[in-house]
C-alpha cells in the first residue's frame, strides 16, 4: 500500500500533518531549493514534538554528492533526531567513493533516501549497486518546480521502472514533484512505496505557502482512502 509523506517547514504545520496521519512527515524549506534544509534547532523542536508518532525524514539542502560535502551533513542530520535523512543526487551520477562513505554510514543505522531528479534523466546509476550501499530507498523529484510536476517530465512507463527497479532491490521507493491530487490515481497504479507532496497541500498551490488543512485533507483522503482518516 502506498503511503503518504508531507513536506512541512515548520512546528505549525508539522502539527497539522501528524494529526491528519501522514506516514512520514519530511522537514524541508520550499524557499532555499529542491532539497532546502531547516535550522538544526527547528529540526529537533519538530522531532522533540512529535516525539516517536510517526516517522520524521529531512533534507541536508542542495548539496553536491561528493562524500566531503554530505558526509558532514548527514551526520549533523541524524543527529537531531531524525528517522531518515534525504541527500540529493544533483548530476545524475553516483561515484564509488560517495557509494562506499554512505554504505559505512548506513552500516552505522543510518537510514539513507537518495533523491534522483527527473531533469537529469537518464540517471548513471545502476540501482542494484546502489542497494549495496546500504541505503534504506531512493526516491524520484523534480529540481525545477516552475517548470511543470514529475508527470509531465517523465513518462508513466519510466516512472513504473523506477518503482519497479527499486522493489527488485528491495528498496523504498517514492515519487514526489509538484504533484496534484489528478497525479494520485496514476501514480497509485505504478505502487510506490510512498507519494510525496508540498504544493498540493499549500494554499493555491504554491508551496511556499502554508499548508492548508483542506487541501491536506483531500490529498490524504485519495492516496490512503477514507478508512484511513480520524
Amino acid at each position: 500500500m502506498t503511503g503518504m509523506l508531507a513536506s512541512v517547514r515548520n512546528l505549525k504545520e508539522a502539527r497539522l500533518v501528524l494529526e491528519a496521519g501522514a506516514d512520514i512527515i519530511d522537514l524541508k524549506e520550499p524557499a532555499t531549493g529542491a532539497l532546502g534544509t531547516l535550522e538544526l534547532d527547528d529540526i529537533k523542536n519538530i522531532v522533540m514534538m512529535i516525539d516517536g508518532k510517526t516517522p520524521v525524514s529531512a533534507t541536508i539542502g542542495d548539496v553536491p554528492f561528493v562524500s566531503d560535502s554530505i558526509v558532514p551533513a548527514i551526520l549533523e542530520t541524524v543527529a537531531t533526531g531524525v528517522d531518515i535523512v534525504k541527500i540529493g543526487v544533483f548530476a545524475g551520477e553516483v561515484d564509488e567513493r560517495t557509494l562506499y562513505c554512505l554504505q559505512d554510514l548506513s552500516g552505522q543505522g543510518i537510514r539513507i533516501v537518495l533523491v534522483l531528479f527527473a531533469e537529469d534523466y537518464p540517471w548513471g546509476l545502476n540501482i542494484t549497486e546502489i542497494a549495496k550501499s546500504g541505503v534504506a530507498g531512493i526516491m524520484l523529484d523534480t529540481r525545477e518546480k516552475s517548470t511543470g510536476s514529475l508527470c509531465q517530465k517523465l513518462s508513466t512507463q519510466r516512472l513504473y521502472d523506477f518503482v519497479n527497479g527499486a522493489r527488485k532491490a528491495n528498496l523504498i521507493s517514492g515519487l514526489a514533484g509538484s504533484l496534484t491530487a489528478d497525479d494520485i490515481e496514476p501514480l497509485l497504479a505504478i505502487g510506490p512505496d510512498y507519494l510525496g507532496f508540498r504544493s498540493a497541500l499549500c494554499c493555491a498551490g504554491q508551496r511556499v505557502d502554508m499548508i492548508n488543512q483542506q487541501a491536506l485533507m483531500q490529498v490524504k483522503r485519495e492516496v490512503c482512502g477514507n478508512d484511513t482518516m480520524a
